[in-house]
Formats: structure tokens, C-alpha cells, sequence
């Protein structure tokens, strides 16, 4: 059985939480979105981590997976509410952190505060031995009880080495899953709220890929290709990763649509309820314990 060194997930956790909140800080009206997520895996850089994910921010109906292409103008504007979501891996010991600036009620508004609250009361109550389904009806409850719905088709997740999703799956309501935590997992929690209908569809072109399969001989892939999703260890990507590896934007295009013919490529566009919807979203990384647990993830 392979050792697992808890302590790298502590270093993603305090990286990740670092980049959080520096980013969160320029969270402002009139600011590129673009702009944030990339000093976002600048500071990610700076602080000795590696991105296990691209940064994203997502905003107003959109709960996930907005990953601002390498060209793109959309402005935070007066009333957004936006969601960071970054993830870290030092040797491939992964932490994933989010958070919700909402531009129109503040950090006290009603929606933030719904799914804050929801994860600060899983923290409060988990451990090992806790039913997952107790996690799922802790955060449907809290954010009920403000007027709100979860969103149900979007769960926390497992996190491992080079792994960002795996099991076991935290539902954001009582699902009536089987099943307990144990020492030594270490799991994403995020709670979404929102005051739509609690459902999340896919809407938009993707920016965020992930290789899906393992390389066989037969895909026949230029050694430059190859050497690109060797460096990517499996773990997603986006167009903005691509340039800063690839010669040129044609080079990353053409990747792209090779990777797609030789059914390589997995997509992941954004996720999001119709137009008017507002969606928040608060995240931690937590490592289950022999007595308790540990959020990798606190600001220092």
C-alpha cells in the first residue's frame, strides 16, 4: 500500500487558501474576470504550488466551470455574484477551495451567508463515522432554513494524489446514500445555494479538458502532443494552460482538435440555471481524522 503524505495535502490546503484570498481581493466592479484567475495561478505559482485545476469564476446563474478563455473581455460588473474556485497540488497532493463575493448584498447577504453557514456547520459536525447522507441533510437544512434551495445535482467529492474527483461523493442534500466517513480520507465539501429551482445544466462552450483515457500505441500522437498531457499527470487543463506551453494559439487549437478525433478529450462546459438565477458557493478541502477532522483549506 502506498504511504500518503498528509502533510503535501496541508501545503496544497495552505497554498490554495492563499490564492483564494488573494483573488477574492480583486473581486472588483469593472476588473476582467480573466484577470483574477490568472493572478489567481500566479500566486498559486509564486507560493511553490502547481494548479490542479484551472482557476474559474463563475458568475451570477452559473455555478462552475466559467474558465475564462485566454481572450476574454466579460466584466464583473455593479450586482454580480461571482464564485472562485482554485485548486492546488504539491506532488500531486491535491486541495480545491472556493468562494463567493457577492457584489449587490455584500458578504452578509442572505444567499452568501446560505451556503457559508451550510459548510461551516458540516465542519462543525463531521468526522469519522458521520453518515454521508447527514452531511447531505446538514447542508440542505441550513440553507432551506434561509429561504433558499441546494443545488441538488452538484456534490462535493473525494480528493486524492493526482486526483481531483473521486469517491466518496458529498451530496448537497439527504440523498439516503449509504455509507460513512473514515480515518484518512480527505474530502471537498461545497455547498451551492440559490434561489432558482436547485437544478444546474450544461450551457456554453467548454474551457476546462481533461485527458479521459490513457495513451495507446495505436493513437499514433506527435511526441509533442505526448510530452503535453504527460505534463498535465491526467489532471484538467484549459486553453490558457495550452499557451503557455504551446509555440503559438494555432498549435493550442490544433492540440485541441486532435486530442477530440482520436477521442482523448473530455469537456467540461459551464454549469449554470437559466438567466436571472443567482447561485453561491463556499468550499473547503477537509482531512478526516483517527478523533475528528482538519480543513487543509483555513485562511492563515
Amino acid at each position: 500500500m502506498a504511504v500518503i503524505d498528509y502533510d503535501k495535502f496541508r501545503e496544497a490546503g495552505r497554498i490554495a487558501a492563499a490564492a483564494r484570498e488573494h483573488a477574492k481581493a480583486l473581486i472588483t466592479p469593472g476588473r476582467l474576470m480573466r484577470e483574477v484567475v490568472e493572478s489567481c495561478e500566479a500566486k498559486i505559482f509564486e507560493l511553490g504550488g502547481k494548479l490542479a485545476f484551472p482557476a474559474q469564476i463563475s458568475k451570477n446563474h452559473i455555478a462552475a466551470h466559467y474558465c475564462p478563455r485566454p481572450d476574454d473581455t466579460t466584466l464583473i460588473e455593479d450586482g454580480d455574484i461571482l464564485k472562485l474556485d482554485c485548486g492546488v497540488h504539491v506532488d500531486g497532493y491535491v486541495a480545491d477551495n472556493a468562494v463567493t463575493v457577492d457584489l449587490r448584498d455584500g458578504p452578509d447577504g442572505a444567499l452568501t451567508c446560505a451556503s457559508r453557514m451550510a459548510l461551516e456547520n458540516v465542519i462543525a459536525m463531521i468526522g469519522p463515522g458521520v453518515a454521508v447522507r447527514d452531511i447531505g441533510r446538514t447542508i440542505q437544512e441550513t440553507i432551506e432554513s434561509m429561504g433558499f434551495k441546494p443545488v441538488f445535482n452538484l456534490t462535493g467529492h473525494g480528493v486524492a494524489r493526482w486526483v481531483i474527483h473521486c469517491a466518496p461523493s458529498i451530496p448537497n442534500y439527504d440523498d439516503q446514500r449509504k455509507g460513512q466517513l473514515k480515518p484518512g480520507q480527505v474530502i471537498a465539501c461545497e455547498p451551492f445555494a440559490t434561489d432558482g429551482r436547485g437544478y444546474i445544466e450544461e450551457v456554453g462552450e467548454p474551457e476546462v479538458f481533461m485527458q479521459s483515457r490513457p495513451l495507446k500505441m495505436r493513437d499514433k500522437l506527435p511526441p509533442r502532443v505526448e510530452e503535453l498531457l504527460a505534463s498535465f499527470m491526467r489532471l484538467p487543463f484549459a486553453r490558457r494552460d495550452l499557451m503557455r506551453i504551446c509555440e503559438d494559439e494555432n498549435e493550442a487549437e490544433a492540440t485541441l482538435r486532435l486530442l477530440r478525433k482520436k477521442g482523448i478529450l473530455v469537456e467540461f462546459p459551464p454549469l449554470a440555471e437559466k438567466r436571472g438565477t443567482r447561485i453561491s458557493q463556499h468550499e473547503h478541502t477537509i482531512l478526516i481524522t483517527e478523533h475528528g477532522a482538519e480543513v487543509t483549506t483555513l485562511s492563515a
